[in-house]
């Protein structure tokens, strides 16, 4: 039902005229009418909120949504399991019970990083605990063949409490990748990924990320494979963000040109190692980098820039959200709340939960949902999470 006849329908169940209506919210009858019969929207969280009280119903009822929507469940008792698995993994290791062969624990691994590649965390919350128990109990029946897959649940486990902010378990889940990863050069830069991820705001960081990235650079950028390039320039990326975030943009401009370079050899479109490296993801982390020393227009002009790059539709569908939030902080550094609302349903439209579910997405939508000219749309959804 939309707005307009919901509002009528509970005046009236409140047995209030029009009149007296608008007499209680402050507006004329013509107002009340027009927002009744759908030729006015109800643009302002204020407004909103005031019918509501008049009405005496809360703002999620009038907007016709659950307080809370399934989209925003809490998954504690899903995060407690994931918390159990990464806590007891020697035990589940050795319990009793059927062990997949490894092909099979592979395909359900791939099958966790689709579904975190499309931003279905709730999805991937439900697999995890069970698919931990998968990958242990295979890798220790076969250490060798068992390797890849264990380093890899590891590594999406520590990418999706990352998103979830659970920090403490993501640095536990990157660790057990590193630790599987052991001497092998390649599944130690896969893991060093997600470790960078977790360390973001960590002083330390930046020298860990390039320690693993020069480990794996090959010596000659031309002849290298393109899956040495993809971890090097993705852990490059990372350090690059690190030192971003601690405010040397200098630093963070040489690290991020660097990894450009590696970039254009690789070129756009693939996925090597579930790094979606290339010059198009370089260009996007450029954007978040201006974002974290705060300079919002620069961040807004490249960002611009990069959407027209024809590697930005072959990106994840959780990339490309990600950086739309990204940009929504970009837009509110830069004083411009009705583009920075513009992002941010565009990202909600591309992957609903990296904005209903995902603790940074709820808090810059909270920010734009604020602004006394946000849009009607993103007030409705920021009401209908609880968030103003």
């Amino acid at each position: 039902m939309p707005i307009g006849r919901r509002v009528a329908y509970l005046r009236v169940r409140r047995r209030l005229s029009q009149q007296s209506f608008a007499d209680r919210i402050g507006k004329s009858k013509s107002w009340v009418d027009k927002v009744e019969r759908g030729v006015r929207s109800l643009e302002r969280v204020s407004t909103i909120r005031e019918i509501a009280a008049v009405l005496r119903v809360d703002a999620a009822t009038l907007l016709g949504q659950d307080a809370q929507p399934a989209d925003a469940a809490d998954h504690s008792e899903e995060i407690a399991r994931i918390r159990g698995a990464l806590s007891a993994y020697e035990v589940m290791r050795d319990r009793p019970g059927p062990v997949l062969p490894a092909d099979r624990v592979a395909q359900h691994v791939g099958y966790a990083w689709t579904a975190y590649q499309h931003a279905r965390y709730p999805q991937v919350v439900e697999l995890l605990p069970s698919l931990l128990c998968e990958v242990q109990r295979a890798y220790a029946r076969e250490p060798v063949a068992g390797r890849v897959a264990v380093v890899e649940a590891y590594r999406v486990t520590a990418a999706l409490l990352v998103k979830l902010d659970e920090a403490d378990l993501a640095w536990l889940a990157a660790d057990r990748a590193m630790a599987a990863a052991a001497d092998d050069r390649v599944l130690m830069a896969c893991a060093a990924v997600q470790l960078g991820q977790v360390l973001r705001s960590s002083t330390q960081a930046r020298s860990v990320l390039l320690a693993a990235a020069y480990r794996i650079a090959p010596p000659d950028l031309d002849a290298a494979e393109a899956g040495e390039l993809s971890l090097c320039g993705a852990l490059l990326v990372q350090a690059g963000l690190v030192a971003a975030r601690s405010g040397d943009e200098r630093v963070s401009g040489d690290l991020l040109d660097e990894a450009a370079e590696m970039a254009t050899r690789v070129g756009d479109g693939f996925d090597l190692h579930r790094t979606a490296f290339g010059p198009t993801a370089v260009e996007l982390a450029r954007v978040t980098a201006a974002v974290e020393w705060g300079d919002g227009p620069a961040a807004v002009a490249r960002h611009r820039q990069a959407i027209r790059r024809g590697g930005w539709r072959s990106l994840p569908v959780e990339h490309r959200a990600a950086h739309l939030v990204d940009v929504a902080r970009a837009y509110l550094q830069a004083a411009d709340p009705a583009n920075a609302a513009r992002v941010l349903l565009n990202a909600e439209r591309l992957a609903p939960y990296e904005v209903r579910r995902r603790p940074a997405g709820r808090d810059v939508l909270a920010q734009v949902a604020r602004d006394p000219k946000a849009p009607a749309m993103i007030a409705e959804l920021a009401l209908s999470l609880g968030l103003v």
